[in-house]
């Protein structure tokens, strides 16, 4: 049978054995010292025997006190732990952390995971971040969403979104900047790149673009070189150059028109984006969930707009 304990007493008697002082207890535990020195009367009162050595400037526990003040501390401290454990799993059963690039993050899933929220209220989305150079670990994160060519060797993985290229670049640089009515004209204007995507020939850059369109790429003005892709996007919509667009990263952009397309040419991607979980995990409700909701995303993503020459006026919504 479990006695009726009288917890708050002993949790008082316990910090003012710990902190050998009855106003470091109240400072503690928020409560005025008179209070605290009433809940250690109280506690000896039902015990049946002092517990404290009371001095002016200490209080030290009597033997039978210490001996009562550790077992507090030990129980109490392994309650706290079970408690912590059960809210933590708690946490892991309505918590899906998902790891890709800041760039991905940034431009196309954070706008799109207000829908997710809404859609399902009982779950929540932690993003963690990171270069996408090592292999996804479930250590990690729960699902991971990588870029390349989907080798991720002892896991489950399946093809988000694949992937086109073409370049873009702002309204305003059509507009008032030198010509781009053709490759050639490149020539005239600043060249952005993405240098964080480093897959050998099969890097979507400019040189794979005009192989891939049998082009020849003229010597740019200039060339500006950027280590994430969100950077390289902000950088085409303020103007400073013209980006390779990355469908899945500029479609957005090119909806709302940030972005243009000033020629027609474009190039399949030899890369793609990969969902990534452990094998097994598929049969998780949170993971099939935000699965099923991210791939329909993916599905139901507008496809680009056609290119605008810069000979032609840009006509306002």
């Amino acid at each position: 049978m479990i006695i009726n304990l009288p917890y708050t007493a002993l949790r008082a008697f316990e910090v003012v054995v710990r902190r050998a002082s009855f106003s470091a207890a109240a400072e503690e535990l928020g409560v005025s010292q008179s209070a605290v020195s009433q809940h250690v009367k109280s506690l000896e009162e039902w015990v049946g025997q002092d517990l404290l050595t009371r001095g002016a400037r200490k209080s030290t526990p009597t033997r039978e006190g210490l001996m009562l003040a550790q077992t507090i501390a030990d129980g109490l401290g392994r309650i706290s732990d079970v408690c912590a454990d059960l809210r933590s799993r708690q946490r892991a059963e309505n918590t899906i952390v998902i790891s890709c690039l800041p760039g991905f993050a940034f431009i196309w899933l954070f706008p799109r995971l207000m829908r997710f929220d809404l859609a399902h209220p009982h779950l929540s989305i932690s993003i963690a971040t990171d270069t996408g150079q090592e292999k996804f670990g479930s250590a990690q994160a729960d699902l991971g969403i990588r870029y390349g060519f989907g080798d991720n060797p002892g896991f489950h993985v399946e093809k988000l979104m694949e992937e086109r290229i073409f370049p873009v670049c702002s309204p305003d640089l059509l507009q008032a900047g030198a010509p781009l009515t053709c490759p050639a004209d490149l020539a005239h204007h600043t060249l952005l790149q993405d240098d964080n995507a480093q897959f050998g020939p099969a890097s979507p850059d400019w040189e794979f673009w005009a192989r891939s369109c049998q082009l020849h790429l003229p010597d740019p003005a200039r060339t500006r070189r950027f280590g994430q892709s969100n950077m390289v996007l902000q950088a085409a919509i303020e103007g400073m150059g013209v980006a390779m667009g990355r469908e899945p990263l500029v479609a957005d952009a090119l909806i709302e028109g940030r972005l243009v397309r000033p020629f027609s040419h474009v190039a399949k991607s030899h890369l793609a984006y990969w969902l990534v979980h452990r094998r097994g995990a598929e049969s998780n409700r949170k993971i099939t969930e935000f699965v099923d909701w991210i791939q329909e995303e993916a599905r139901t993503q507008s496809d680009i707009p056609p290119p605008v020459l810069s000979a032609q006026p840009l006509i306002s919504p």
